[in-house]
């Protein structure tokens, strides 16, 4: 119980611009580092000059927004050319986005794929009254989606759900993480408004 109330209590943040960005108007390959059984999800050159951490919540549509609108030509820019790598790390804000992100880290192999389809498709799952609709339609997305997992045991995975949270508590206390998504180039918090254009000349200074 006490567990479940800590969960509870730690979801009060909100999918949106960060608080200081409101002020403001308001190579190829994937690599892994791994935390027990659990992969983090990394995307570029391990030793990349930049690094940039995206702190998000699955059910979050900035955060889809950011993976249609910002995430391609960042990719394509910084990423793939080995400028840069990103590593995507889990700030749940509700329940439904908290059992999302342990079904993304639970088939280590797709976990990268399962992650951008969640954020792709969220209008398909991301829908119902109770906690309960919303993981039965997260349950039949991974269905309909191919993905062979096992949903019931991925949900309910200790390791799996101590990591994600793990995440969400580093980000509030290592960088006062309050709202999704948040961007962190290099240990500092990126504070403008979230665009390419913006990003890009923030990188631009660090290459």
């Amino acid at each position: 119980m006490k567990k479940i109330i800590f969960i509870l209590i730690i979801f009060l943040s909100s999918c949106s611009p960060s608080d200081e960005t409101k002020k403001n108007d308001r190579s190829k390959d994937t690599t892994i580092e791994i935390s027990g059984k659990v992969k983090r999800i990394i995307v570029g050159n391990k030793n990349a000059k930049i690094t940039i951490i995206a702190y998000e919540s699955l059910t979050c549509s900035y955060c889809a927004n950011f993976h249609k609108d910002v995430y391609p030509q960042l990719k394509k820019h910084y990423i793939d050319t080995g400028l840069a790598k990103i590593e995507f790390r889990h700030f749940p804000l509700d329940i439904a986005a908290f059992n999302a992100a342990k079904i993304s880290q639970c088939k280590q192999d797709q976990s990268l794929e399962i992650l951008e389809s969640l954020y792709s498709n969220q209008q398909a799952w991301v829908k119902g009254k109770t906690v309960e609709e919303i993981n039965s339609n997260l349950k039949k997305f991974f269905q309909n989606e191919g993905f062979n997992l096992d949903f019931e045991k991925c949900i309910n995975d200790k390791e799996i759900e101590d990591f994600v949270l793990n995440d969400r508590i580093e980000g509030t206390k290592n960088f006062n993480v309050n709202a999704t998504p948040t961007i962190i180039i290099n240990n500092e918090k990126f504070e403008k408004s979230l665009n390419y254009k913006n990003l890009k000349k923030s990188l631009e200074k660090l290459i």
